[in-house]
């Protein structure tokens, strides 16, 4: 099992709406890739390590596939509808990360 993680960065100024990253991104997402994506969960960052510290990152998801190859095969055909969809809630860029789930 993998973990693909797209977070975007906590930037003062940047705008992110996550009502639409929640209604709309994500089950857009889903949609496209069908059964290749397993599940996955939205987090909305509220703080950081120490009190009155901000979050790192204003908001990320987590989508869970049973292989890089099958992420790859999922998104890819659907690569540009879905990050051409990223303007329609945040001016932040993601950064994405690839990770092996060792415990679930």
């Amino acid at each position: 099992m993998i973990k693909v993680s797209v977070m975007y960065p906590n930037t003062p100024g940047a705008r992110f709406d996550h009502d639409y990253y929640r209604d709309k991104h994500m089950p857009m997402l889903q949609n496209r890739m069908g059964d290749a994506c397993k599940s996955y969960t939205i987090d909305k960052g509220l703080a950081g390590g120490m009190p009155g510290e901000p979050p790192t990152y204003i908001a990320s998801c987590h989508i869970f596939c049973d292989s890089v190859e099958a992420f790859q095969a999922a998104f890819g055909p659907h690569a540009k509808e879905i990050l051409g969809d990223v303007r329609n809630y945040t001016d932040l860029k993601p950064l994405m990360q690839i990770s092996e789930v060792v415990v679930g």
